[in-house]
Parts: structure tokens; sequence; C-alpha cells
């Protein structure tokens, strides 16, 4: 019999479907493997934005992830929008208990639109008891300026990658889309080895960037679940999230920032 290779993603549901848990199923499907879900929070949410937020209880949290990791298992994790300090707490709490080797976290903060999507409180328990079980972190620069506590430009890129890293005791892959120039160069800094990788990319002009992260993440995720390397993982995800951006920006949804086109290898 044939075996699927797995991954377990624990995040936000997204109405609209650009991003969080809905972005990340697409995702990991549309990268060959299989995907379960733990959803940690309900929004209220659309292209023009969150409205509301509603999490989910901690005790039904863990039951899923349990759920899911005692009968299916998982070869990779990904973690993304955890809203509070106590499911920080009880996520981190239940993963300690399996052997998941690699855990891709997407310390989500802020929403394409602005929004905040954390607690001030569940900063500090994510840097201190969730983000030293990742393999590795993927935050854009916003996300890296409040766990370093400095700002962070084109000229720092690399060493704040790497500082970061050391920081959390884990790899790191610094996302650049924040930085305003034609050319952006995301950095992945891997702690194992001691070695950087550049992956440049030339900006593409289009409001569709919502989930932009999620669907990066979950599609290291899923490379690395295939058996990829962190470096090669990371070249094919960086490739991966630049094609869905570039045909997505075809096409037009809602009245804000829409989302990339998941499926373009399938649809075009």
């Amino acid at each position: 019999m044939k075996t699927y290779n797995r991954v377990l993603t624990i995040a936000g549901s997204d109405s609209g479907g650009g991003a969080g848990i809905q972005a990340d199923i697409k995702t990991i499907s549309a990268c060959g493997c299989y995907a379960a879900s733990v959803i940690t929070a309900i929004t209220v949410q659309n292209t023009l934005g969150v409205q509301a937020v509603e999490g989910i209880s901690p005790t039904i949290i863990e039951g899923q992830i349990r759920a899911v990791l005692d009968d299916i298992g998982a070869d990779a994790v990904k973690i993304g929008m955890l809203h509070n300090e106590e499911v920080v707490r009880i996520v981190s709490k239940t993963l300690k208990d399996y052997a998941v080797s690699s855990i891709v976290l997407d310390p989500v903060m802020v929403s394409t639109s602005g929004h905040r999507l954390i607690e001030q409180s569940a900063i500090c328990s994510l840097m201190n008891e969730l983000i030293p079980l990742a393999q590795v972190i993927t935050p854009n620069i916003p996300e890296a300026e409040i766990l370093l506590g400095h700002p962070i430009t084109s000229d720092n890129m690399t060493s704040s990658a790497q500082e970061l890293a050391q920081r959390t005791g884990g790899s790191v892959l610094l996302k650049a889309g924040h930085l305003q120039s034609a050319q952006i160069a995301d950095v992945l800094y891997d702690y194992t080895t001691g070695t950087y990788t550049t992956m440049p990319s030339v900006r593409i002009e289009t409001t569709n960037t919502h989930g932009t992260g999620c669907t990066l993440s979950s599609a290291l995720a899923s490379y690395l679940a295939k058996g990829l390397s962190l470096q090669k993982a990371a070249q094919a995800a960086k490739q991966y999230i630049n094609s869905a951006i570039q045909h997505g920006a075809e096409y037009k949804i809602g009245h804000g920032f829409g989302p990339v086109a998941h499926f373009y290898q399938f649809w075009e």
C-alpha cells in the first residue's frame, strides 16, 4: 500500500479562504501532501480585513492535535495563528508528547490588512515555549522586528536572521517582502550548519498578497515532509509561492487584498 506524506497544520480559520487553515490545506494539497488540520480560532474575515476573532477552547485544540497524531501521524507540522498565551502553552505542551522532527512555525502576529492577531502576553510564551520546538520559523520583517526588538533593513537581513536563530536555537527563514525595493531576497539561516542561503526574486506588482506567509510556511512544511533538506525545501517553497503570486495577480476577487493562486499548476 502507498503512504501519504502527511502535514498537520495548526492555525486559525479564514472565512474568506485566502489565508489560515484554508490556505494551508490548499498549499499542502497542491504540493503533493495529505493535509490534516487543527483549528485554533475562527475569524470573521474577507479580502478587506478581519472583523472579529473567536478562539477555540484549549481543550478542543489539544483534542484535535491528539486525535490526528495518535491515528494519522504527521511527517511535518506547520503552526500558524495562536492568538493567546493559553493556546501557545497547550500547543507546546501537547506537541512535546510526540516525536515530530519537522515543525515549521509561522509567528503570525498581524494580518495583511493590519489587524493584530495575537495578544501581547502570548509573544513571550511563543518565544520561550513554542519557538524552541520548531526546526525553522518563518517571520516576515515586522514579526522579526518584534521578536528581536530592533529595525531590520536590507543591510542587516542576514545578520538579523542569524541573530534570531541564535536566540531561538533553530533555523530562520526571514521573508523580505516588506522591504520597499524592486529586488527582494529572503534569507534562510540554517542553525545546524551555521550557513545561510539567499533567495532573490523580483517583486510582483499585485494586491493579491493575502495569505502569502501561510502559503510559504505550509509549502516549506510540505517539502520537508517529502524528505527534502531544509535548504532544498526552502528553495522549492520559495519557487512555489512566487509562481502562486504571479498567477494570482491575473485574477480579481473581492474588494481588498486577494489571495494567491494555490492551484496554478492544475488550473492553467
